[in-house]
């Protein structure tokens, strides 16, 4: 007969060490977040070659223009487009050329004029006076007696082969947003800028202990009845791929005391996380540690879930400190519930949406009533059926995490789910999602601005700038959400309205006001309005002008004030030099490749140009009818609605 009296040990082993107070899942995220500061730790200024994966913490306006200037596509001849109308084979157009060769890097010295040509490479600048490039394969040299003429065997339309200053970025746009995380393209947009740093939130750093009698570090031998520390590995990696940088304190035996000179220590850093140790055994003296913070200390021991039902989460000095299940798949599911998007708030990484499909549940499910189960599953295609096999491995096994494909959700009022359901999967690995709202039409950077609000709520936003009329059609046809638009109807002499057809529908936008723009030094503008400006212009042969494209709603203002200001049917010079956007205008003015043109008075002082004003023009936005209920729509009325907004577009040039 055996001794009845029972060690302590024993009898501690055999007793419910702690309560727990099990909640609902939502619940226990409430009560976390309820004591935490979720908002970006604050930001640092990294080198650009070390920005890879981290979150940039401001907008990224472009401080130049790339490319800088009019650049030639293809090697050829920079020429006149109307010198060479009609050319063909049979009967090609002669030119002289200049005694130039434009290369990558150099700067035209001489302009073309009527019947002459400039040699350009791939990459080279064109030259004042040029509105296309001809192919070199489209020409042929003829030398006779010393003399060199230029063949052209075809002819080409006005901006052939040109890239316009401006025309992949814009000095002044918006180019990333805050938030954005860095992949080597965002980092190729950056250089592409000539910047050497970046300014991005600041890392949270997690400290990590593992704890338990049984666990050995990898690497040292392996005793019976002992496993590898595959937790603390599992855990850095998580915490890096939401954006935290791990710091790995040590494992610890089941040794209170020195527990808690870990635990002392890893409170100077941003988050703790111990595994192990949360449940109810005489081993488990996380909890013990733990139990002493009172500001607030534990705000949930024990909720609704399996796999990880006994997680402990507390708070002391307003830092997270959370105790996972020792198991590897309760502890990364747990911590991809609740510890994951603390990281992400505090690094500044955007919400993770996790992507999920259907699927068929081949088997019979058996599932507990009263908490939540995830259920890790891989995914078969066969005979053109979807279908979820469940892992059944349990939450003690590292390999099931990893091989598994997604997981279903089980709620915890549900106790069976019958072969051939119909299930939900979400996904592990995560796929790019197609944007939330997308904007063609004409570019502004108070749209920039306001897409960058957006963003900033989590809406997700592309942007296409190719002209008001071309906006009008893409949100007629329903290719985008929002176009963006600021056309003239000179019927009416009114913005935007007469052009919308029964489908669509007005959200006022901004006034902006178009103006004259010229370089401050030309003096041959002091002193007069708009309108004696363009005369003085159209009547001096040596002064160029550079125009907008056909469609843009700059451009029918154009044609109008020349109309309006009895210029007759000559067109001025330059007037077939047709360029994308306002900075490009602004750009060929300050570089000296024209004298004038028609821009937006915010892009003239971003120029430091000197800008007449012509009329005030009404920026708006179109949708069509059936989208208005959309909430990225309303999201995007209401930010246009609100009072510090209307404050901003003031302090950028704009007025509503």
């Amino acid at each position: 007969m055996t001794d009845s009296k029972l060690s302590d040990n024993v009898r501690s082993a055999s007793k419910q060490q702690q309560f727990l107070d099990v909640i609902s899942r939502e619940e226990a995220t409430q009560r976390f977040h309820a004591h935490l500061n979720l908002k970006p730790l604050g930001s640092e200024c990294i080198q650009l070659n070390n920005a890879h994966g981290r979150v940039l913490s401001e907008d990224i306006q472009a401080n130049i223009d790339v490319p800088g200037f009019d650049r030639s596509n293809v090697d050829g001849f920079a020429v006149i487009a109307a010198d060479i109308v009609g050319a063909m084979e049979e009967s090609p157009r002669e030119l002289k050329i200049n005694n130039e060769s434009l290369l990558p890097g150099e700067q035209p010295q001489i302009s073309v004029t009527p019947g002459t040509a400039s040699p350009v490479s791939t990459g080279g600048m064109i030259p004042r006076g040029a509105d296309a490039v001809v192919m070199i394969e489209d020409t042929d040299l003829r030398e006779e007696q010393g003399f060199a003429t230029l063949e052209i065997s075809r002819s080409v339309h006005s901006g052939n082969m040109i890239t316009f200053a401006g025309t992949d970025i814009a000095k002044g746009e918006t180019i990333l947003w805050s938030g954005t995380r860095m992949t080597s393209r965002e980092i190729g947009v950056l250089a592409s800028l000539g910047l050497v740093e970046t300014s991005v939130f600041r890392q949270p750093s997690v400290a990590i202990i593992s704890t338990g009698d049984e666990v050995v570090a990898p690497g040292e031998p392996l005793p019976i009845g002992s496993i590898y520390d595959s937790n603390a590995a599992i855990l850095a990696g998580a915490v890096s791929e939401c954006g935290g940088n791990s710091v790995f304190i040590g494992r610890v035996k089941d040794d209170l005391q020195e527990l808690q000179k870990l635990v002392t220590a890893a409170l100077d850093y941003d988050i703790v996380l111990l595994s192990g140790g949360t449940s109810k055994g005489a081993g488990d003296i996380s909890y013990h540690v733990v139990q002493k913070f009172d500001d607030p200390g534990i705000v949930a021991h024990g909720v609704a879930l399996k796999p990880g039902k006994p997680i402990c989460m507390a708070v002391t000095a307003g830092k997270p400190v959370v105790i996972l299940p020792g198991f590897p798949t309760s502890a990364i599911f747990t911590f991809h519930e609740f510890v994951a998007p603390v990281i992400r708030s505090l690094a500044g990484q955007p919400n993770r949406e996790r992507r999920s499909l259907s699927a068929t549940l081949p088997m019979r499910i058996n599932s507990g009533r009263g908490r939540t189960e995830y259920l890790l599953v891989r995914i078969f295609e066969s005979n053109g059926e979807r279908y979820a096999y469940p892992m059944g491995k349990g939450s003690g096994s590292v390999t099931t995490f990893s091989l598994a494909d997604g997981f279903i959700t089980i709620p915890q009022n549900c106790e069976i789910l019958d072969s051939g359901s119909a299930v939900e999967v979400t996904l592990l690995d995560q796929e790019l999602h197609p944007s939330d709202l997308v904007v063609i039409g004409s570019h502004c950077v108070g749209l920039d601005f306001l897409l960058s609000e957006l963003h900033r709520s989590g809406v997700k936003t592309s942007a296409m700038y190719v002209g008001s009329e071309a906006g009008l059609a893409a949100v007629q046809r329903g290719e985008c959400h929002i176009a963006g638009i600021h056309l003239l109807d000179r019927g009416t002499n009114s913005y935007n309205t007469p052009f919308l057809s029964e489908e669509l529908e007005l959200i006022q936008g901004y006034r902006r006001m178009q103006c004259f723009v010229s370089r401050k030094n030309d003096g041959r503008y002091s002193g007069l309005d708009a309108t004696s400006a363009i005369q003085r212009a159209i009547s001096d042969p040596a002064c160029t002008m550079v125009n907008r494209n056909s469609g843009s709603g700059t451009r029918i203002l154009t044609d109008q004030l020349f109309e309006t200001c009895n210029v007759g049917s000559a067109k001025p010079n330059g007037y077939s030099m047709q360029v994308k956007s306002h900075n490009a205008v602004a750009a060929a003015i300050s570089q000296d490749r024209a004298d004038w043109g028609i821009a937006i008075e915010s892009v003239a002082n971003t120029y430091e140009l000197n800008a007449i004003p012509i009329r005030e023009e009404h920026f708006d936005f179109v949708v069509r009818k059936e989208l208005l209920d959309r909430s990225e729509i309303i999201q995007f009325q209401e930010l246009l609605e609100r009072s510090e907004t209307q404050e901003k577009l003031r302090n950028l040039g704009f007025q509503s």
